[in-house]
């Protein structure tokens, strides 16, 4: 196969936020519930879990929207909960989603799935799932292909979501995909089980190497034996065409006569889960917005490099699927978004270690702030900086400042040992950047007292402390600015 231009590659991943998808399949709610493993229980030999903290995202279908979501693009999801909590909490996650449309109905006396995951020092302890795989009734699926037939209409493709929990149960997969076909949208599927004849006729089915021998009964331990097996099921069932996900050995798409083979892209491996709706994701956002199949199978790749990179469920954004393209940009990978700068810290936090963040307009960078990013940095394990904005700025010194713009700046920052991260905010104080990362120290200079740090007292709620670092007398931007203009 050619190898794909960067710059065409680069277009593409710019072109996913034009994307408009619909998405139909089994939501789940995914909780992890953190802690420190001290003592093993007198009642039994089994640890006790302290617990610090729980955190709810969506699973399943919902998984494939969040990903979506990260890529820019806009969601119309439907699926269906129970009427208990988990229900109720999952559909205020989707509902918080940027650009979701959701139509998440509820069944009565129905079971939200649920998979709780309890975690020590970054280690699994057990998993517990909560759930049934019963088909919803019958006249709830109605309702839900009468909805998803209507909102097919405004987006470009279809992803049917299939984890066998019963939302895409008897023949309602077949229905939604021949309201797809009578409206000319492109159907996607990422199936279950051994019945592929439910999804006949679809555009495209993403089975992984043990799915597509569950379905077809062949052996895929080879290269011949895989291809031999795409062909059988795309022959069987009518695909235009087969993408089959291969763990550490890439992926291989099947369209028409055409084989293309994409080598595993991951550096390192640190966790699979949920590298497959990812790989959905990037897909149907990219045929949405016009991309060939092989550029959308080679962004997908990408993506599922970056997120089995990750720990726990992930996403791939925007900026992280271009800077995969290019690796050469070093220390401005430290450089991220405010949602990719939560995620890092988030991840920082499953390995026990403790979050710092300072934050300032750095104009002008000098030996005083030298100084204070490194006492943060001997506070904690991983120091976050958040970096006022240049409108921010203007706000606060006047129209003549920034010197520097906040791209220079925040390069600047990224290349000192002792920033971890750099993340740019637009409001005059970073209090909802505090909000969302939650650091364990809260750093500002002495100049201040501990009273008078914003967002200090959030940071002290939780049981974070702030701390003030000592400053070098004679160092001062605005000083320095002045002497400039003499």
């Amino acid at each position: 196969m050619p190898e794909i231009p960067v710059a065409e590659l680069a277009e593409a991943i710019r072109g996913l936020k034009r994307a408009s998808v619909l998405v139909v399949g089994d939501a789940m709610l995914d909780r992890y519930v953190y802690g420190s493993v001290r003592r093993i229980s007198p009642e039994a030999p089994v640890p006790v879990l302290a617990v610090d903290r729980e955190v709810a995202m969506p699973g399943g279908a919902g998984n494939v929207v969040r990903n979506l979501t990260a890529l820019g693009a806009a969601v119309a999801f439907v699926s269906v909960v129970g009427d208990d909590q988990a229900g109720s909490d999952l559909t205020g996650l989707i509902g918080g989603q940027p650009g979701v449309e959701p139509w998440l109905l509820v069944q009565g006396g129905r079971t939200t799935t649920t998979k709780t995951r309890f975690i020590a020092n970054g280690q699994h302890l057990l998993r517990a799932d909560q759930e049934v795989v019963q088909s919803i009734h019958p006249r709830l699926a109605d309702r839900m292909v009468k909805i998803a037939g209507d909102a097919v209409a405004a987006t470009a493709v279809l992803v049917l979501s299939d984890y066998g929990k019963g939302v895409l149960g008897g023949d309602t997969a077949k229905r939604l995909i021949e309201a797809a076909q009578a409206a000319g949208r492109k159907v996607v599927v990422d199936p279950k089980g051994r019945d592929y004849g439910r999804y006949a006729g679809a555009d495209l089915v993403t089975p992984n190497r043990s799915e597509l021998a569950e379905a077809t009964g062949m052996k895929v331990d080879t290269e011949d034996g895989i291809i031999a097996a795409m062909r059988a099921l795309r022959d069987a069932h009518g695909f235009h065409a087969v993408l089959v996900t291969r763990s550490e050995d890439g992926m291989t798409l099947l369209e028409g006569d055409r084989i293309h083979h994409f080598p595993a892209e991951a550096e390192e491996v640190h966790d699979v889960s949920g590298a497959g709706d990812t790989v959905v994701s990037t897909l149907s956002a990219a045929i949405a917005s016009g991309r060939p199949l092989p550029v959308a199978a080679r962004l997908a790749n990408i993506a599922a490099g970056i997120v089995v990179g990750k720990v726990g469920t992930a996403v791939a954004r925007e900026e992280e699927l271009t800077e995969a393209l290019t690796p050469e940009r070093g220390a401005l990978r430290k450089v991220m978004s405010r949602a990719a700068a939560a995620e890092q810290v988030e991840r920082w936090r499953r390995r026990g270690w403790r979050i710092g963040f300072t934050n300032g307009c750095f104009d002008l960078l000098h030996p005083g702030h030298v100084h204070l990013l490194e006492q943060a940095r001997s506070w904690c394990d991983r120091l976050v900086v958040g970096l006022n904005s240049d409108a921010s700025v203007k706000r606060l010194k006047g129209p003549a400042r920034p010197i520097q713009g906040e791209a220079a700046r925040a390069a600047v920052l990224a290349s000192l040992a002792t920033a971890d991260c750099v993340t740019v905010f637009d409001e005059d104080t970073p209090v909802e950047l505090i909000r969302l990362l939650k650091p364990d120290v809260l750093v500002k200079g002495a100049d201040y007292t501990v009273e008078q740090v914003v967002g200090g007292d959030i940071v002290q709620d939780y049981g974070g402390e702030v701390r003030l670092a000592q400053l070098l007398p004679g160092n001062s931007t605005t000083a320095t600015v002045a002497k400039i203009k003499g």
